[in-house]
C-alpha cells in the first residue's frame, strides 16, 4: 500500500501547513500573503471544446479549511463562475441536455430552410 500524500504549503496566517493531498489533485495556487481557509486542491480540468475553442471549464476543488458546506469540496465551473454540488451539477448536465435539443431543433430547421422548405 502507498503511503497518503501530503503538500506543505506557506500560509500569512498559519505558517507551513502540512495536509493530506487528494489523490485526484493536480496543483495549488499559492501566493505569498495566502490565508489557510485560502487554501485549494484543484483537479483537472473537463473542458467544453468546440472548432478548437474551449468554451468552459468544470474541474474538482476542495478549500479544505474554508467553512463552507460540503466541507469545501465541490465542482468549479467557469462559465458560471461558480463552485457546485452534485445536485447542482446534475442540474447543470440537465440545462445543457435541453440546450443540446433546441440547438438540434435549429438544426433541423435551417437544414429544412436550406434544402427549399416551408418557412
Amino acid at each position: 500500500m502507498s503511503e497518503p500524500r501530503t503538500i506543505t504549503l506557506p500560509t500569512a496566517d498559519h505558517g507551513d501547513v502540512t495536509l493530506p493531498e487528494p489523490s485526484w489533485c493536480i496543483g495549488h495556487e499559492s501566493t505569498p500573503g495566502d490565508r489557510r481557509a485560502d487554501i485549494l486542491h484543484q483537479g483537472a480540468d473537463v473542458e467544453l471544446v468546440f472548432h478548437g475553442h474551449v468554451f468552459d471549464t468544470t474541474g474538482l476543488v476542495e478549500a479544505p479549511f474554508a467553512e463552507l458546506p460540503g466541507g469545501g469540496l465541490g465542482a468549479s465551473v467557469g462559465l458560471l463562475g461558480q463552485t457546485l454540488d452534485p445536485v447542482g451539477l446534475y442540474e447543470l448536465a440537465a440545462a445543457f441536455d435541453t440546450y443540446a435539443d433546441r440547438i438540434r431543433g435549429l438544426a433541423d430547421q435551417l437544414d429544412t430552410l436550406r434544402s427549399g422548405g416551408v418557412q
